[in-house]
C-alpha cells in the first residue's frame, strides 16, 4: 500500500538519476509475474502427485485462464474502488495514471473464450475449431454461465471507453455471480449458500489486490508524501475489513467442502487441500506485508516507507491469483464420513 519512495540518489555526472530499489523493483515483479504462469501450468501436477485423484484434461491450461480471468476483474475492479476512495479525500492532485480496465478487459475476453470452448467440447480440450460447439453452450448451464462471462468483459471493455467508465461496474458483477454460481453445481449440498459465499470471497479478493495494485499506481505519479499518506490510510482501513471477509468466507467454503474431522487429512492428501494449504500461506505471509505496512504507515518519520512492503504485498497477491486459478481446476476433495 504506498507511493514511490521519496528520495533519490544524487545524478552521475555521466548520466541520469536513478531511483533507489528499482532493480529490486523490477527483479520482484519479474519474479511475480513468472510465477503467476508457472504456478497454473506446472501447479496441478505437483498438488496432483500422489494422491490417486485423476485431473481434467488441459487442466494446466484451464487453471491458466481461470487465473487470467481472475486477474482481469482485479484491475478494473481495483480503478473503481480505489478512485472512489480517493474522491473522499480533500486537495488530491489531479494526476491520473492511465487505465487499464481495456486491457484488462480484453485478456479476460480471451481467458473466458477459451473456457467456453472447453465447456463446449463437453470439458474436454478441443483440437480444433471445428471441435467447439457453439449452439451447445446454450444447452447447458455451464454453457450458458461461460457466455455471460464472454460477454461481460466485451461489454466492459466498451464500457471502460466511454465517457462513464463506472458502467463497466455491472457487466464486471455479472462475472462475478457467474463464477459464484459456476463453482457450486446444483448437484452441491446447498449451492446457493456456496455460491453466496464465493461472491463475498472474490468481491472482496478483487476488490483487495485490484485496489492495492492501483493505489500504488496512483502514488508514483503523485510523489506527494500528504497525499499518499492520506490514500494509503483510508485504503489500510478498508483493506483491514475486506481481510477478515475473506478469511471468514474462506474458512467456512472450505468447511463446507472438507468438514472439520477430515480437513487436517485432506490438506495433505488431496489436491484441491494441498493447494489450499498453499493459498492459506501466501495470504499469511500477505497479511504480515500489509500489517508491516500498516505499521510503517503509522509509525514511520516517512510515512512513504510502506511502500516497500506494499510493494512485495502486490506482487505475492498476484501468486495468490494465480493459485486460486490452480484450485478451481482441481478436483473437488471427497465428504468423508
Amino acid at each position: 500500500m504506498t507511493a514511490t519512495r521519496p528520495t533519490t540518489e544524487a545524478a552521475d555526472a555521466n548520466g541520469p538519476a536513478r531511483r533507489p530499489g528499482t532493480g529490486r523493483a523490477v527483479a520482484v515483479l519479474v519474479l511475480a509475474a513468472l510465477g503467476t504462469l508457472v504456478v497454473p501450468l506446472l501447479g496441478p501436477s505437483v498438488a496432483l502427485h500422489d494422491t490417486g485423484e485423476a485431473a481434467a484434461p488441459g487442466v494446466g491450461g484451464i487453471a491458466l485462464l481461470r487465473g487470467v480471468l481472475f486477474g482481469a476483474l482485479c484491475v478494473p475492479l481495483g480503478e473503481l474502488f480505489v478512485d472512489r476512495l480517493a474522491r473522499r479525500l480533500p486537495d488530491l492532485p489531479p494526476e491520473r495514471p492511465p487505465g487499464r480496465a481495456v486491457f484488462a478487459a480484453a485478456a479476460g475476453f480471451v481467458a473466458a473464450l477459451g473456457l467456453a470452448s472447453v465447456v463446449s467440447t463437453g470439458n474436454l480440450v478441443p483440437r480444433s475449431l471445428a471441435d467447439v460447439d457453439v449452439g451447445g453452450l446454450y444447452q447447458s448451464r455451464d454453457g450458458k454461465l461461460a457466455l455471460i462471462e464472454v460477454n461481460a468483459f466485451l461489454l466492459a471493455a466498451l464500457c471502460a471507453r466511454t465517457r462513464r467508465p463506472a458502467l463497466q461496474v455491472w457487466p464486471l458483477a455479472a462475472v462475478v455471480v457467474a463464477e459464484a454460481l459456476r463453482a457450486h453445481p446444483a448437484p452441491e449440498h446447498s449451492p446457493l449458500l456456496g455460491s453466496a459465499l464465493t461472491l463475498v470471497h472474490l468481491t472482496c479478493a478483487t476488490l483487495w489486490a485490484g485496489g492495492l495494485l492501483h493505489a500504488l499506481r496512483l502514488l508514483h505519479r503523485w510523489r506527494s508524501r500528504e497525499a499518499g499518506a492520506a490514500l494509503l490510510g483510508l485504503y489500510a482501513r478498508v483493506a483491514a475489513v475486506l481481510l477478515a471477509v475473506i478469511t471468514a468466507t474462506g474458512v467456512w467454503s472450505s468447511l463446507r467442502r472438507m468438514p472439520a474431522g477430515t480437513i487436517l487429512d485432506q490438506l495433505t492428501t488431496t489436491a484441491y487441500g494441498r493447494t489450499l494449504l498453499a493459498k492459506v500461506v501466501l495470504v499469511a505471509a500477505v497479511a504480515a506485508l500489509a500489517l508491516w505496512a500498516r505499521f510503517r504507515l503509522r509509525r514511520a518519520a516517512d510515512p512513504l516507507a510502506a511502500y516497500v512492503p506494499a510493494r512485495a504485498e502486490v506482487a505475492v497477491l498476484g501468486v495468490v491469483v494465480a493459485v486460486s486459478g490452480v484450485l478451481t481446476a482441481l478436483p473437488v476433495p471427497i465428504r468423508w464420513t
